[in-house]
């Protein structure tokens, strides 16, 4: 028998009435994300990354047992977040969730996770609360959730100092869409341009979902900032940019990773010429190191574009898989194994702080040039 299908036999006989001889249950690995709405082409490329992910580990012989990646469709909605991680938490043969994509999704939905002693890694939530409220004195569950990408503040204040010192520019008018993760992002960049000595002209929120934005421009560009700072996604952003360049407000965008992505130049179009945008580590398309997944990935899905967290949610996928293959299907020793990772991977080498954040905190700033975005730090 198998070293680890023995492993598996042994620590399910107490609680499953089968033989070990029989087939052995599939163990599944859950994948969280927007998979419908505005954001959901973001949460389909997660979906693909994990699927891949899984279906190579399945390949590749060294599991004794059948794997299977299970989505589910949060709609970037807190509530339906909570709801997708009880159906989660309520599936014994789920080891994992990877996910979820938006902040306001992953803190409510973490402390579900965290009842079920589920191990969660969000591939691509930003802001600092998903890890931290682990620390707080009301947190009296077990600290369950991880992290491949670096927080909002490691993000915005890079945006503060690249905007201050490369740009020399010190009037900045603030926007953000009021969610954890656009508002957070916003505070972040705020705090670190104005402590810098430059100047927030305004500072609004926004609604997501809102189309037209004309009014707030127009008072934002009587100011007259050099530049906007947004904190959202790629639609509003989009948006955004479009109106002010219809409004004939000439003015430098600037946002984070929620809105770098293809869609954004697709619905601003020129309007998008010359905006900044960082992104969480190093965009996947000049990692040497993502070669491989990217030909992998194009010959899974042909004519299907890379997202920006793609590679992240692989990347966190194979964690859970590498935890796997040492401590098998068991909840509490796969929780266990992803505090002492140190794995190395197409993100480079990947460890875990004490709240679960991942150590690896790199930021790129690329700029949109002739509809395309490239690197500029």
């Amino acid at each position: 028998m198998h070293p680890l299908l023995r492993a598996v036999c042994l620590g399910l006989l107490a609680a499953l009435p089968v033989a070990c001889t029989q087939k052995s249950k599939t163990v599944r690995i859950a994948v969280s994300v927007p998979l419908t709405g505005d954001v959901g082409t973001e949460g389909q490329g997660v979906r693909r990354a994990v699927e891949l992910a899984v279906e190579e580990a399945n390949k590749s012989g060294r599991f004794p047992f059948p794997l299977e990646a299970r989505a589910f469709d949060d709609r970037a909605d807190p509530k339906e977040a909570v709801s997708a991680a009880n159906l989660v938490a309520s599936d014994p043969n789920i080891v994992a969730v990877i996910g979820h994509y938006n902040s306001g999704c992953s803190i409510p939905a973490a402390q579900v996770y965290a009842r079920s002693g589920i191990p969660m890694i969000s591939p691509a939530s930003t802001n600092p609360k998903l890890t931290s409220q682990q620390l707080e004195e009301s947190w009296v569950l077990p600290k369950t959730v991880f992290r491949v990408v670096p927080t909002d503040d490691v993000q915005g204040s890079f945006a503060g100092d690249f905007i201050f010192d490369k740009l020399n520019m010190r009037k900045i008018a603030v926007i953000h869409d009021k969610t954890p993760y656009g508002q957070g992002l916003a505070e972040q960049f705020k705090d670190r341009f104005s402590g810098r000595g430059g100047q927030i002209t305004s500072f609004d929120g926004i609604a997501m979902g809102d189309r037209d934005f004309k009014a707030l421009l127009t008072r934002i560009k009587a100011d007259k900032p050099q530049g906007v700072y947004f904190g959202g996604l790629y639609m509003e952003a989009a948006l955004l940019m479009r109106q002010a360049q219809e409004l004939g407000f000439k003015t430098t965008f600037f946002s984070g990773d929620g809105s770098k992505t293809n869609e954004l130049i697709k619905v601003a179009g020129k309007a998008s010429e010359g905006a900044y945008l960082s992104i969480t580590g190093i965009p996947v398309e000049h990692l040497a190191s993502a070669k491989p997944f990217l030909e992998k990935y194009n010959e899974k899905y042909p004519g299907v574009d890379v997202k920006p967290f793609d590679h992240f949610a692989y990347e966190a996928t194979n964690i859970v898989l590498d935890a796997l293959t040492k401590v098998g299907p068991d909840r509490a020793k796969v929780l266990e194994e992803l505090r002492r990772t140190r794995f190395e991977g197409i993100l480079g080498v990947t460890e875990f702080d004490d709240k679960g954040d991942t150590k690896n905190k790199i930021i790129t700033m690329t700029q949109v040039k002739n509809g395309e975005f490239a690197i500029v730090n």
